[in-house]
């Protein structure tokens, strides 16, 4: 019986793939194996010695104490592109809002309730206050061309607007999704300097953080509108002010609400509805919850940020995962302790990332003892062990 913990509010219908034969689930759980969460902060959460793994419905991870996990052998998964259709609509959405004043002039038309006859006269003459511009034959630069990027930069394309793309780690997968009429460029300089728009759809990470910051701010085109659905921090808000006072920037749109941003002018500020929907909630929790249920019963790593993607089909026998740190010798002193025990590794397979190593072995016999276990815990450097029963 597998223990996990929610810290979140979870969509059923992912939480219903763990088998209640199989699965616990609760909130308040003593010792869980896994904990699946959305937005509830972990860094001041002790991590229980029974916790094997962590998933982020959804894409972001900066709740989570990653290297606190990775030290402790604990598997955090997120759900890249699962939330990207809904995130993408907000996007376009806010492309609309940038553009034409809909929200001050939707709330200025509420104002004329209960001028009767008057109201048409009332229109007619104040609706030049809140004249706008089109998006149509307008320049979009698309930062981050990722799940949601190419998404949104394929749907800015299909309204008629000229895209350019920028990203230098974009995937094949990612790549090969993107529409052949999206220009793609190297240089952040030219993309910025040509772009009437700006979104920002890219990590929050502490190299990437203030990343909108006065020297890229002044290579846009004077009136930018800017689109941040991706994480409030990317953006240096004293900069991005400066850049609002000066004309440098007409409007900026962001789905992360604070108290510096509420008060800026030409800030339209949305409360965080960019993958509020029932679809997005949905695939995160389907998609959170596989990666855990593959994990546990298998001791497969899907879509994980700090250990490598690592997957292999079962065998009869019983399955051992170990991981270690990334450092010779290791594969070397675990192949040693398994044959010391006349046990016969039937399939290896062994992944690195970013100095962590996850092997995956699969043996001949249908029980290996659990005494195993701690000899293998007992190399220098393995942070975690698991033997996995014979299916």
């Amino acid at each position: 019986m597998f223990k996990i913990q929610t810290l979140n509010a979870i969509d059923p219908e992912g939480l219903s793939i763990f088998h209640l034969g199989n699965y616990e689930i609760a909130s308040e759980l003593p010792n869980p194996d896994a904990i699946v969460l959305r937005s509830f902060k972990m860094h001041n959460m002790e991590l229980p010695s029974s916790l094997k793994a962590v998933a982020r419905a959804g894409a972001g991870v900066n709740n989570i104490p990653i290297e606190k996990c990775t030290e402790k052998g604990i598997v955090v998964f997120n759900t890249p592109g699962a939330n990207a259709n809904g995130v993408k609509e907000m996007v376009i959405a806010g492309l609309m809002l940038s553009s034409r004043d809909i929200i001050d002039g939707a709330v200025w038309a509420k104002s004329l309730v209960g001028k009767g006859d008057e109201i048409p006269a009332l229109v007619e003459k104040g609706k030049k206050e809140f004249a706008g511009q089109e998006i149509k034959g307008k320049t979009l630069a698309v930062i981050g061309l990722g799940a949601i990027g190419v998404l949104v930069a394929n749907a800015a394309k299909s309204l008629g607007m000229n895209v350019i793309g920028y990203d230098p780690y974009i995937s094949v997968q990612q790549a090969l999704k993107l529409s052949n009429e999206v220009n793609w460029v190297q240089g952040i300089e030219v993309l910025l300097s040509q772009s009437d728009y700006v979104t920002l759809n890219i990590p929050l990470t502490p190299e990437t953080e203030g990343y909108l910051n006065k020297d890229k701010l002044k290579m846009m085109k004077n009136n930018v509108r800017i689109l941040n659905f991706a994480r409030g921090g990317l953006v240096n808000l004293k900069d991005l002010k400066e850049a609002i006072a000066s004309g440098k920037v007409a409007r900026y749109i962001t789905d992360f609400p604070d108290k510096e941003v509420l008060e800026m002018e030409k800030v339209i500020v949305i409360p965080h509805l960019a993958a509020s929907t029932k679809e997005s909630e949905t695939n995160c929790a389907v998609m959170a919850v596989n990666q855990v249920k593959d994990f546990l019963e298998n001791g497969n790593i899907t879509n994980s940020v700090n250990f490598p993607a690592a997957a292999m089909e079962r065998h009869d026998g019983c399955r051992i995962t170990i991981a270690n740190k990334n450092i010779p010798n290791m594969v070397s002193q675990i192949s040693s302790i398994l044959a010391s025990e006349h046990i016969n590794i039937d399939s290896m397979l062994n992944r690195k990332y970013d100095g962590i190593a996850y092997n995956i072995i699969d043996v001949t016999q249908k029980t290996v003892d659990a005494s195993i276990s701690d000899k293998l815990k007992a190399i220098d450097g393995v942070c975690m062990v698991r033997i996995l029963p014979a299916i």
